[in-house]
């Protein structure tokens, strides 16, 4: 499967994609979500006598359950907390996520109102639980990070909402349906600021106290045992652990990052962080060569890079889809002949990668999709640039263009509906006795009698997988990133024309002489005459009531052989026949009347019910619709996704997918003509 890595807060959360109707499923992402923890000191926990001195505890909200935002996501995360499965009640606490400065561990992790709540003991004897203990005794404001494996997550669209962890959230963002917890760290800068945590410290000197924890208080630690204690011992101990923190501050720094040096040592850091902020302030810069623009580096964001590559895919109108700016500086920089190799070069250069060419494949790749690796370990989490967010963005572009480049005659003669779901929706239409009646002086006014007809229909899912692989990439060709969604596009659009196509010609069921919406004989052959007769065909169909339905026609839907005939109809003032058995009158009546909607697709031998002489007089959808197109979410354009390919394949993916049905609705909102005997 297709993998791509974003890294936040320095921790990988894997995550996996539902599947899009028979396509395959995405692969893992990683990030970490990060959460703001209060910490306050209350009383530690008696043992057995002379089991030696009680260690703190902890409890913590680790997460409130509500949406965060996190580093490489275009929108907002939020885990269902329903279906976070917790392996055991004993999980690691670290600090940072650093597996080698180990905390302590949980007792008990629990779902309470919503919320991930955690409760333990402070059980490590390393130098990261000594801080995390005296920093909260201090009352640093540390905060927590969650660590999980998510199997499956879900995007919820602009104009949609959901209920998660008890409350409404509302799209867009993504919602993780399965993950399964692994660790929890202490860490001083997260994300979700509502969560709450707290430690509960023994006495440091080593005796234990008998007083049950309180979670709900909030005060400073009392020093149980006293009277064994050697306060200066502790003080030379805290002397010496703040010289060796100092020492190695500055052994970091070796003299060439004077600013950090002084802000890790007044502000307490310690080596870890110290040395990730020498590392990130080291960062390198993007390298220049003969084969790239490097001499622009400083002007190229994200959006002159997605402009760069419509101009070079030869996108129409491209000032529709960037700003001045972006455009003038992409022409500058890489003129209209960008590369493929130099688009994901910039994006690595941006994520800390220290390569000058493309020789270094998987390293390239590895940094211009933000997965942590030997060049780039210290800049993750400060990209500028988005590669997956630029070839979703260009690639959607091309897509559309692809989309409305086939045929749409559909969109011109349907009713359109949203649906919210996959299930069958059914929609009524009102009938019965709704005439006016005269009501006499004084008198009553009666009740009329109102019935209905029901029609149905369902959204389902039809979907596409494209690949661009390592040949594509080493060849410098970028036109496989605009040449692949013009064709999931153009896909998209001709299955909607053959689905809908399909539905609406097998229709024999449905124009018929006993529903009087369908006319045969030589007679109905499109002409002056045979318009006419289907326009009185259509005029003189009734409700239930036996009355006239109320609906005019307005549409002349005709296959490519009568293209011609139905443009004379519609705009010619005079139809002439000049053999001698002319038949057509000087003036033709029905001129601008019916607007004309051709479709290639009705004369096509390929479809069930398929005719080059019959056509249909319809009324407007929107006043009686004889064919419906449903959508998921109103969503009539088609979606598309792009991720580097799985391990076993070397690449880029893109898959299409798009949600719509197609069913037809009144009988009456038309008139089918044979066209022949």
């Amino acid at each position: 499967m297709p993998s791509d890595t974003i890294v936040f807060n320095d921790h990988p959360l894997v995550i996996r994609a539902h599947k899009a109707a028979d396509a395959e499923a995405p692969a893992h992402k990683s990030l970490s979500l990060t959460a703001q923890a209060e910490f306050e000191i209350i009383a530690g926990t008696g043992g057995d006598a002379g089991a030696g001195p009680t260690l703190p505890r902890f409890r913590m909200v680790a997460y409130t359950g509500g949406p965060m935002k996190v580093a490489g996501w275009r929108h907002p995360v939020v885990i269902d907390l329903a279906g976070l499965a917790i392996p055991s009640q004993s999980r690691p606490i670290r600090f940072g996520h650093d597996a080698a400065a180990g905390v302590g561990h949980t007792s008990a992790v629990a779902v309470e109102d919503g919320k991930l709540v955690a409760s333990g003991m402070i059980s490590r004897d390393t130098h990261a639980a000594k801080e995390v203990v005296a920093s909260a005794r201090n009352g640093f404001p540390w905060q927590a990070s969650v660590g999980a494996s998510v199997e499956a997550f879900e995007f919820l669209r602009e104009n949609q909402s959901a209920t998660v962890n008890g409350r409404e959230v509302h799209g867009p963002l993504n919602i993780v349906r399965r993950a399964t917890l692994g660790e929890i760290s202490f860490v001083d800068l997260g994300a979700d600021g509502g969560t709450t945590a707290s430690i509960a410290a023994s006495g440091e000197a080593g005796a234990a106290s008998t007083t049950p924890p309180t979670p709900s208080t909030s005060a400073a630690p009392p020093v149980n045992g006293a009277e064994a204690t050697d306060p200066v011992r502790d003080l030379r101990a805290q002397m010496a652990a703040e010289t060796d923190r100092i020492a190695a501050i500055r052994r970091l720094c070796a003299g060439a990052h004077a600013a950090i040096e002084s802000q890790a040592i007044r502000e307490g850091w310690d080596a870890t962080r110290t040395e990730l902020e020498v590392l990130r302030a080291s960062r390198p810069k993007a390298p220049a060569g003969p084969a790239i623009h490097v001499h622009s580096q400083a002007g190229i964001t994200q959006k002159v890079l997605e402009a760069a590559c419509i101009l070079s895919g030869r996108l129409e109108n491209p000032e529709q889809h960037c700003n001045e700016r972006d455009l003038e500086a992409a022409s500058r920089a890489f003129g209209r002949t960008m590369g493929l190799q130099e688009l994901l070069l910039h994006a690595a250069w941006a994520n800390g990668y220290s390569g000058r060419t493309f020789r270094d494949w998987h390293g390239v790749m590895d940094a211009a999709f933000g997965r942590p690796g030997a060049d780039v370990q210290a800049s993750i989490g400060n990209s500028t640039i988005s590669i997956a967010g630029i070839l979703s963005n260009v690639a959607n572009k091309f897509l559309l263009e692809g989309f409305f480049s086939v045929e749409r005659t559909w969109r011109n003669i349907c009713a359109v509906r949203s649906v919210t779901d996959f299930k069958t929706v059914t929609s009524y239409r009102l009938t019965g006795n709704d005439g006016y009646e005269k009501v006499a002086p004084g008198g009553e006014i009666k009740h009329g009698t109102l019935g209905e007809e029901s029609y149905s229909n369902k959204a389902e899912t039809y979907a596409l997988m494209l690949s661009i692989d390592r040949t594509d990439i080493i060849n410098d060709d970028l036109g496989a990133i605009t040449t692949v969604p013009r064709k999931l596009g153009s896909g998209s659009g001709k299955t909607i024309n053959e689905v809908f196509w399909a539905a609406f010609m097998a229709n024999s069921g449905f124009f018929t002489v006993g529903n009087k919406n369908f006319i045969s004989g030589a007679d109905t052959a499109l002409s002056i005459d045979g318009l006419t007769k289907a326009e009185v065909t259509f005029m003189d169909q009734v409700d239930s009531d036996g009355k006239p339905i109320g609906v005019l026609p307005s549409i002349l839907l005709v296959p490519t052989a009568l293209s011609a005939m139905g443009s004379q109809l519609f705009k010619s003032l005079e139809l002439r026949d000049n053999t001698a058995s002319a038949r057509y009158p000087i003036t033709n009546p029905h001129q601008g009347k019916f607007r004309v909607e051709v479709s290639r697709y009705l004369g096509n031998p390929k479809f069930t019910g398929n005719s080059t002489k019959a056509w249909y007089l319809l009324a407007d959808a929107s006043d009686l619709p004889v064919v419906e197109m449903a959508f998921l979410n109103g969503q009539e354009s088609p979606t598309i996704e792009t991720a580097e390919q799985n391990f076993n394949r070397l690449g880029i993916q893109m898959r299409g997918y798009h949600d719509f049905g197609v069913a037809l609705q009144d009988p009456r909102g038309g008139v089918k003509s044979k066209g022949e005997a």
